[in-house]
């Protein structure tokens, strides 16, 4: 009898399953063939902890040291950029992520591909920073297998039956017998609470597509900080000697492996191009992710009140990297009762019990 079986290998279930291995056995499985195939694989990997509700921020903020004392972090910087008649938009980003404004062309020093003859503001942050994210799931898993625990890939869950004891869930031809499921499926966390004979909670995953393209001839963006249109209308992020560019759309879709969407993409290619010198002739890659929130865009981690063996970890959204080490010790101070690192305060606004 496992007391923690770990449904979900992305930064989820890795974070949840750390949490708890000092503390009974665990045995995460994985549907896919690699941990972080689907939405952890395929993050823009930035640690900027403004981002998001209160809640999500406050956990945010709880993470900075254990993402640091992981290694995982790396001078970044985040840049906003606004056209005419983007005053607003560039307002409010400016104000919710703590930015200062400053000259066009101490922005283009910063990044040199920016138009400064069609951008008419910016704002930097410096203290924003690259998650190292294979390293952080890495991490964890190595966390789980330390305390005893397994880590399965190519275990899709096909049935799952609560019995007196707990539940027996069958996955990857394999029957696993636990005292209580953790809920970290990703897109996929409704569809394992509706095999477990829980009430969905309404979960929407959001696609979110993404270009990888050459940097411009001569140009090292090695240094360059993020950069956000006003009104997050397009990214763009310095990776491995290219830019990945996004659109940022969150259009709703079904919980599937995910690919870009060939005309939003250009749309959202057509944006960045606006605030920049260069032009886009060519892909590197193309990919999309799933962003699954939950109805209020808060995390919900927690037993759920209806039966406290089925524990929640989903709705991470863009947010699951940047909280995971908060999300680590809040499951765990779940579990043994003391306080989480996030302050007690924030637990209400994270619980399943909201929903119910």
């Amino acid at each position: 009898m496992i007391d923690y079986l770990v449904i979900g290998g992305g930064i989820a279930g890795l974070s949840a399953g750390a949490g708890l291995a000092p503390h009974g056995s665990v045995v995460l499985v994985e549907a896919e063939d690699t941990l972080g195939h689907h939405t952890s694989g395929r993050s823009a990997a930035l640690y900027e902890p403004s981002y998001g509700k209160p809640a999500v921020q406050a956990l945010g903020r709880a993470s900075y040291d254990g993402l640091k004392d992981a290694g995982t972090l790396s001078p970044r910087g985040v840049m906003v950029v606004g056209l005419a008649g983007q005053d607003d938009a560039f307002k409010e980003d400016v104000a919710h992520m703590g930015l200062t404004e400053v000259t066009l062309d101490e922005a283009k020093a910063l990044c040199p591909i920016l138009d400064t003859d069609a951008i008419t503001r910016a704002a930097y942050l410096e203290a924003v920073y690259d998650i190292d994210t294979d390293l952080l799931m890495q991490t964890y898993a190595k966390d789980i297998r330390a305390n005893g625990g397994q880590v399965l890939t190519r275990h899709p869950v096909n049935a799952i039956t609560r019995t007196a004891d707990g539940w027996t869930v069958t996955a990857g031809g394999t029957d696993f017998t636990a005292k209580n499921i953790v809920n970290a499926a990703g897109a996929w966390v409704d569809k394992i609470a509706e095999m477990a004979g829980i009430a969905p909670i309404g979960f929407t995953p959001l696609r979110r597509s993404m270009a990888r393209i050459p940097s411009p001839d001569g140009m090292d963006p090695a240094t360059w900080p993020m950069v956000f249109g006003a009104g997050e209308e397009w990214y763009m992020k310095p990776d491995a000697g290219a830019l990945i560019v996004s659109p940022a759309e969150e259009d709703p879709t079904e919980p599937h492996d995910a690919w870009a969407d060939d005309m939003v993409l250009a749309e959202g290619l057509a944006r960045f191009e606006e605030n920049v010198t260069m032009e886009v002739t060519r892909l590197i890659a193309n990919w999309a992710g799933l962003r699954t929130f939950s109805p209020d865009r808060v995390l919900v981690v927690g037993r759920d009140p209806l039966d406290e063996t089925f524990f929640w970890c989903g709705g991470q959204g863009g947010y699951g990297f940047i909280t995971a080490p908060a999300v680590r010790d809040l499951v765990e101070a779940l579990v043994t009762g003391r306080d989480p690192i996030i302050g007690a305060e924030h637990i209400p606004a994270l619980s399943p019990v909201r929903f119910r």
